[in-house]
């Protein structure tokens, strides 16, 4: 997946370790698979195991001075190691396990470029860090999202994939009116504050649209433009192989981009509240701030 005859850029290699891993999820998708328990009611399955894997193998091979960071095997590389990739292989496990296709795998260098596959679609989202695109998977069994529809706008390029830029293939997510709201427990933020309590607001019900879906895809999918706005409590996502990469994407993408506070994402901050503009942002700031409880 990577040209041998020149060095890769760190795009490149983000994209075909994505690539790998979702070879491997779709590959395998409807068997039986192995769980893994890690407690607390979450597992995983030797797919995710797998799929990290295949990951590692190009990552090592293109950057072996590189550390990595893996959802399911922890960080492995030289402990001095300047610069770290934060992998989850399989992002929406129970989803995979039950037989559904929301899910994606992804990959981001921190503090740098990242790429996010949904295996099923053929879609693979990427950012350099200073824009977004989409590129399509001529290997996924769907074909790619859209693929033959006038909507997909792009180039087709020698590796028989087209890429377009992401936010120019689809309506603006705000018009939709769908908000992606993590409603997965543990809740760190409570009683102050609990993303699932949106949910419940009377001014949340009356202008938005809930939905809930794998974390990776759904920041994606704000990225794209399907997606009105994405939110879950927490603390400081930026560095979390969950987040990260879908962060990135969103932020290349334009979208605005905070913590639950209205603070920005990092260190100091809690949860994320991704919308796909201002007037969005301001609109859940307002509900988040007015439920009678700081955050």
């Amino acid at each position: 997946m990577i040209d041998s005859s020149a060095s890769p850029t760190d795009i490149e290699v983000a994209a075909a370790a994505t690539l790998a891993g979702a070879e491997i999820v779709r590959a395998r998708y409807g068997r039986l698979h192995s769980r893994i328990d890690k407690g607390a009611g979450d597992f995983a399955t030797d797919v995710d195991v797998a799929a990290e894997e295949a990951i590692l193998d190009v990552i090592r091979g293109a950057r072996p001075g590189d550390a990595v960071h893996g959802e399911e095997g922890g960080r492995r590389g030289a402990v001095d190691a300047v610069r770290e990739w934060l992998v989850d292989p399989l992002c929406g496990t129970l989803n995979y396990a039950t037989g559904s296709h929301l899910v994606a795998v992804n990959v981001a260098l921190r503090n740098g470029p990242a790429a996010v596959a949904d295996p099923f679609s053929g879609e693979v989202f990427l950012t350099d860090g200073v824009t977004a695109w989409v590129q399509y998977d001529a290997d996924a069994d769907g074909g790619g999202y859209g693929k033959g529809r006038t909507g997909v706008r792009g180039r087709r390029v020698a590796d028989g994939h087209a890429t377009g830029p992401v936010r120019r293939r689809a309506p603006l997510g705000a018009h939709t009116r769908l908000v992606l709201v993590n409603s997965h427990p543990p809740f760190p933020g409570a009683p102050a504050f609990r993303a699932v309590d949106l949910l419940a607001h009377p001014g949340f019900v009356e202008r938005f649209r809930p939905r809930v879906v794998s974390t990776t895809l759904a920041l994606a999918w704000v990225a794209a433009g399907r997606r009105a706005a994405y939110v879950t409590d927490g603390g400081d996502l930026s560095g979390s192989v969950h987040f990260a990469a879908g962060i990135a994407l969103c932020r290349a993408a334009g979208c605005v981009v905070t913590g639950v506070d209205g603070g920005p994402v990092g260190p100091e901050g809690r949860g994320l509240v991704v919308a796909a503009d201002a007037e969005t942002h301001g609109l859940l700031m307002s509900l988040i701030r007015g439920r009678g409880r700081s955050v």
